[in-house]
């Protein structure tokens, strides 16, 4: 008797998790900026990481949509999180059913690049109050040369006046710092996003610095064993803040087609989310990447009309290639573990 296609499929993905890319691959991430290059290591910590949690089902705080349960899901998500070389946090949760599961979703983990939706979401929120346009212009702020931790900021000057449009499609299709920290500056920096998301009622998730900051004091702290909560979010505050924005909890129509528009244009991270899931499946994400840490944060659509909210933080694994392809199994063993338990309930309901 053949095993079941997701167990197999299990199998598959949990050999595949310790191997590296082909080598052949064409490096997919050309477009990534400086943002999103690896750093050097210090062995200076804050505090030391939290013990890899035991596999518990998933119990969300009083939201929209959340629930609780265990399943064959969990297993499949705790097997490929292992967190033996490094932590890895996932938060998943089906928009249609709320059906969500969890791996150190509770954790804090750097959010690298993928506080760019945040930032986006915030100015977009100001333009639904009639202070700003999408034909805006404002200036790139480009990063000048500064020693690491010599200032609380690091100096910036003015670039080429860009519109808010543009600075929102380069800032998440191609991660582009100096476009991400034109909005930032333009939005009243990074207090005005931690307002933002408290106003949405969003806890789990801070922004400290601007990127150019971010980025020219990479590797302070090692995240596969210590925590620094500086611009960090839970895997479940991702999920939250993705799933709010799919569903227009907090922006227009207009500004919604926006943001999630640019995140399905996204062409950082190919190897990552995407990587392995059914060709022309559509996704809208957006990558993150620092010192010995990557992550993919988005919403997967099924081909039976469903989206799934996703995000997904891992840290150490060796290299970078092997944190991506950690990424791309837990992105393909969410998606067919949910298609495995919905097309259960449509048998049992024909019955």
């Amino acid at each position: 008797m053949k095993k079941p296609r997701f167990s197999r499929l299990l199998a598959t993905l949990a050999m595949a998790s310790a191997l590296a890319l082909p080598a052949g691959a064409a490096r997919a991430d050309s477009f990534e900026s400086e943002f999103d290059k690896l750093f050097g290591t210090e062995k200076r910590a804050p505090r030391p990481a939290p013990a890899q949690a035991p596999v518990r089902p998933f119990v969300a705080p009083a939201s929209p949509g959340f629930s609780s349960f265990s399943g064959s899901l969990e297993e499949a998500v705790a097997t490929l999180a292992n967190g033996a070389q490094g932590r890895i946090g996932v938060a998943a949760m089906d928009l249609s059913t709320g059906r969500s599961v969890s791996m150190l979703g509770d954790q804090p983990f750097p959010m690298a690049s993928t506080s760019k939706i945040a930032i986006v979401a915030t100015y977009l929120d100001l333009v639904d109050q009639g202070k700003f346009k999408l034909d805006d212009r404002f200036p790139l702020m480009i990063p000048q040369r500064s020693a690491r931790f010599s200032s609380t900021a690091a100096p910036v000057r003015p670039g080429a006046m860009l519109t808010a449009q543009g600075l929102i499609e380069l800032a998440i299709t191609r991660s582009d710092n100096p476009a991400t920290d034109a909005l930032l500056a333009a939005v009243g920096g990074p207090a005005a996003v931690n307002r933002w998301i408290q106003r949405a009622g969003l806890s789990g998730m801070r922004l400290d610095r601007d990127i150019a900051t971010l980025v020219r004091d990479d590797g302070e702290f090692n995240p596969a064993t210590t925590v620094d909560l500086r611009d960090s979010a839970t895997p479940l505050a991702m999920v939250q803040l993705l799933s709010g924005l799919y569903q227009g909890r907090w922006l227009s129509r207009s500004s919604r087609a926006v943001l999630i528009g640019a995140m399905e244009r996204c062409v950082t991270g190919r190897r990552r989310l995407p990587a392995m899931l059914p060709e022309n499946t559509r996704v809208a994400h957006k990558t993150g990447t620092l010192n010995n840490t990557s992550s993919d944060v988005g919403i997967i659509h099924t081909p039976d009309g469903r989206a799934i909210a996703i995000a997904v933080y891992v840290t150490g694994q060796g290299s970078r290639a092997n944190r991506d392809l950690r990424i791309a199994s837990i992105s393909r063993a969410v998606y067919d573990g949910y298609l495995t338990e919905s097309s259960s309930l449509r048998r049992t309901a024909s019955r």
